[in-house]
């Protein structure tokens, strides 16, 4: 299979927007595969579903006072089409991510799983500068939340979906009272706080408050890792409660898609996300510092790399080296992209 490069964007004293008005056809071509995710009925589905997504998701957005709210309406007026608000709100995926001390410093490890193609295919790592400094965003365009980055010299952070609350409804009925829910709360979106973090947070200790302790509008897991031997924690989220397992001196700290803190036994019960998050969470457990230093992802095994996988990072926020590759599923369909060597040479600028 033909490996394309990742390609490198410097947005710095940019947006986002600006970003999908160099590459609207990546977007689009998201979209499209977004709908076509399980075939022609899926196709034909979405027709009927997305206006009316896009539309409570606008209005969601708006009472809720979101940050970015103008970013996402400047995205739906480029684009033209129904799914970019209900898109830029979408938590339907799973990931295996951790913190792995190294000789001297912590590697965040990040792959991503989710039913949608293309991702992988059309993934792009961008460089931003918000007030606290510089940070790579591992992205796509029209996406105004950040899933996976690095801040050299301060932080690296990925997002985790976290289970799926039970309220004994049959799953189809679980997952419409969870979005009944999110209806209800007033705080950021998993992602868009992640933003935030990299574009406000000065250290390792600043974005580990800010993400235990602003409300959110659904449950989640963040994983960060520091530039310091230790720094390196796990953040369990409820809307407005929090559970932080560090690193300290242990082997590592992953997550997959279900809660293993006392957060597990609030409520009724979690649903976990994904395929086998549990075993994906083992598997991650028998990883070490020195693989997630290889200069490829030769090492990961399934059940991490499984038929949903479409990225996979490691980020080094110590050192500034960070490697990123796409999948769809087992297929790797990009070159590898490696961050100190593209610093060296040329880049977009947009």
């Amino acid at each position: 299979m033909l490996k394309t490069p990742i390609p490198f964007v410097d947005l710095r004293g940019k947006t986002p927007i600006d970003l999908l008005r160099s590459y609207p056809d990546r977007a689009q071509a998201l979209i499209k595969a977004a709908r076509r995710t399980y075939g022609m009925f899926s196709y034909a589905a979405s027709a009927l579903a997305l206006p009316l997504a896009d539309r409570r998701s606008h209005a969601w957005l708006k009472r809720s006072c979101n940050p970015y709210l103008y970013e996402i309406e400047s995205f739906a007026e480029i684009l033209r089409q129904p799914g970019v608000y209900a898109l830029n709100l979408s938590y339907e995926w799973g990931c295996t991510s951790g913190a792995y001390p190294t000789d001297e410093t912590v590697s965040l490890l990040r792959v991503l799983d989710w039913p949608f193609p293309e991702l992988g295919r059309q993934a792009m790592v961008v460089l931003q500068k918000g007030r606290a400094g510089e940070f790579y965003n591992i992205t796509w365009p029209a996406t105004s939340g950040v899933y996976t980055g690095m801040a050299p010299g301060r932080f690296s952070a990925a997002l985790n979906q976290a289970p799926m609350r039970e309220h004994k409804l049959t799953y189809a009925g679980d997952w419409l009272k969870n979005r009944l829910l999110v209806r209800q709360e007033l705080g950021l979106p998993p992602a868009h706080l992640l933003r935030q973090v990299f574009e406000q947070a000065d250290s390792y200790k600043t974005a580990r408050e800010i993400l235990a302790k602003t409300p959110l509008a659904m449950p989640t897991i963040y994983i960060l890792a520091g530039t310091q031997p230790g720094e390196g924690c796990i953040i369990e989220r409820l809307e407005h409660e929090a559970e932080i397992t560090e690193l300290g001196a242990a082997k590592q700290v992953s997550a997959s898609n279900h809660f293993n803190s006392r957060l597990a036994a609030t409520g009724k019960g979690w649903r976990p996300r994904a395929q086998d998050s549990q075993g994906r969470y083992r598997q991650s457990c028998s990883i070490h510092g020195h693989d997630v230093e290889q200069g490829h992802f030769d090492w990961l095994q399934n059940p991490i790399i499984n038929q949903f996988t479409r990225l996979a990072v490691t980020a080094d926020a110590s050192t500034g080296r960070l490697m990123a590759q796409g999948f769809e599923g087992m297929a790797r369909v990009t070159e590898l992209f490696q961050a100190p060597q593209l610093l060296r040479e040329e880049r977009k600028v947009i």
